[in-house]
């Protein structure tokens, strides 16, 4: 039996108002949780049984996935009564593991996309005999995360706070959230407090000179961590930029009940939620409308967000901007420029509303 880890604890305050009510790893990523793409990955790589540590609206997990039959794994839920930090989750979560201290034990962040083989990383850790396996990537601007320098070998040589000068950028490879440690090494994080794997967990077994190793992969890689993330994700499965087992690449994705009239331009990876409604000439194009949601004629979604059951009216422009849950943009309206409409609110015709990130 191989066993993972699931990180999904986190608020998701970023990516409000979309996570007032759904915490961020349950909402749907071209129709699926992100959750459910990581478990569907780990169980194809051969884990059969998964913890969820949770803490912000931990009883939704419960009742979304039960016990995990459905997805063809066990799930275990640990829940936080306070946040513990990344590995004090990861420690916490660890009281519901079953193995034993040499095995393996996948440990993903609960917001990530992710393309890397968790296979393969899972084997190269068991063969190599070390005590922690990152995935790292290499992203284009460093500047905003920790760096993760390596030898020739792959070893690990320093884990480096955000670089605050050019000087500071030793290399353009970061910590990519997904992780294989031995049992015995996350045994070893102090418990019932908060505890960070960057700042304490990680330099400490550098200081001990056990291995770490550090697997560098240019697969598909996102944190979905805002709105416009969060779209670009969902519209990257869609037109399968990003993996997907058993999905055709398509210009558009229709669930269940959704409603596209033929008048209506829809496309660049849109996926249109359960029952959710596009009407006439409307025009949408890179976004995620969500179940139940309206797009009148002559209305135009770019990039954006449609909450459950809100309405972009005739005639109205939304792009790159939020709306929430039940939220109506009366007809005439501009947003634009990371505009947010809490859920609810509904915005008189002809109205102009901008707002900026």
């Amino acid at each position: 039996m191989t066993e993972a880890i699931l990180l999904v604890g986190g608020q998701g305050t970023r990516l409000r108002p979309l996570t007032i009510t759904t915490p961020k790893p349950l909402l749907p990523v071209a129709g699926v949780p992100v959750t459910v793409h990581q478990i569907e990955r780990a169980r194809d790589a051969g884990v059969t049984r998964i913890v969820l540590g949770t803490s912000y609206r931990a009883e939704v997990f419960a009742e979304r996935l039960g016990d995990g039959r459905d997805l063809g794994v066990e799930i275990a839920y640990a829940v936080e009564d306070e946040p513990l930090g990344t590995g004090g989750a990861i420690r916490h979560a660890a009281a519901l593991l079953t193995c034993g201290p040499g095995d393996p034990v996948m440990v993903l962040n609960g917001d990530v996309l992710s393309g890397v083989d968790y296979g393969a990383l899972l084997a190269g850790h068991v063969a190599s005999g070390a005590a922690l396996t990152l995935h790292l990537t290499r992203v284009d601007d460093p500047t905003a995360y920790g760096l993760v320098p390596t030898d020739g070998e792959g070893r690990v040589l320093a884990f480096r706070e955000k670089p605050q000068t050019p000087e500071e950028i030793v290399t353009d490879q970061i910590n990519a959230g997904c992780y294989v440690f031995t049992r015995s090494v996350i045994d070893e994080i102090p418990a019932g407090r908060p505890v960070s794997v960057e700042r304490e967990v990680f330099p400490r077994l550098l200081e001990r000179g056990v291995l770490v190793r550090g697997v560098v992969d240019d697969a598909y890689w996102l944190d979905l961590g805002t709105p416009w993330d969060f779209v670009r994700g969902s519209c990257d499965l869609v037109r399968g930029v990003a993996p997907w087992s058993g999905h055709a690449a398509a210009e558009s994705l229709l669930l269940e009940g959704a409603q596209v009239d033929d008048a209506a331009l829809v496309g660049g990876g849109t996926a249109v939620g359960r029952s959710a409604r596009v009407i006439g000439d409307a025009v949408v194009q890179g976004s995620v409308l969500l179940d139940g949601c309206t797009v009148e004629p002559g209305a135009r979604v770019v990039g954006s967000v449609v909450g459950e059951g809100a309405r972009v009216c005739s005639g109205a422009s939304v792009v790159d901007s939020v709306i929430g849950d039940g939220a109506v943009v009366g007809p005439g309206n501009e947003l634009r420029h990371g505009a947010r409409v809490w859920p609810g609110v509904e915005l008189p015709p002809t109205s102009v509303r901008f707002s900026s990130d």
